[in-house]
């Protein structure tokens, strides 16, 4: 096991936690993620996940239920599957081309695939009612890591226009605003 296999597993561990929490009268309800429910962000990174890394780097899609029928275990089938290949040394350092060079699974799952995790465990708690509390570290590593990229993410189209918030607010509450969340 790698720190980076490490770091993906402490986050991804937060996002499943809020799946297996999550209320069933819940999942349809509106997310912070324009035209998004909860369902929808668990669907987001099932679909994101296989999709773009298992495809690129040749990881079988697991057999899952259908994020419609059963989100967490459609969910808790992916983590599995993400989790094993950044477990198996061969895969996580297998090479491909990425729209940012060539790099490694466990390189390009660190650097976007991870923090995707991280923000959508904010909104599916926001959605499903539940403590929407990020780990402060995560948050503090994460937030010094984007706000000097601010126009270069902004022109991405990756999050929408920051969301004002009072100078004194806590940490957390500026990560959400900066990535266009209502804190």
């Amino acid at each position: 096991m790698t720190a980076i296999s490490d770091h993906y597993r402490r986050v991804a561990a937060q996002f499943t936690a809020r799946v297996q929490e999550a209320p069933a009268d819940a999942w349809e309800n509106p997310a912070p993620c324009e035209g998004w429910v909860a369902r929808d962000v668990v669907r987001h990174l099932v679909e994101w996940l296989t999709d773009c890394f298992f495809d690129r780097w040749g990881i079988a899609d697991p057999d899952r239920p259908s994020v419609d029928d059963d989100p967490a275990g459609a969910w808790a089938a992916v983590d599995a599957a993400m989790q094993a290949a950044l477990d198996d040394p061969e895969v996580a350092t297998r090479i491909e081309d990425t729209p940012m060079g060539p790099m490694t699974f466990e390189q390009t799952v660190d650097m976007i695939c991870t923090s995707d995790v991280f923000l959508h465990t904010w909104d599916l708690a926001r959605a499903a009612g539940l403590d929407e509390a990020l780990d402060p570290d995560e948050v503090h590593r994460m937030l010094e890591g984007i706000e000097p990229y601010d126009e270069v993410l902004r022109s991405s189209g990756q999050y929408g226009p920051r969301v004002p918030v009072p100078d004194d607010a806590d940490e957390q509450t500026r990560l959400i605003a900066f990535i266009g969340r209502e804190p």
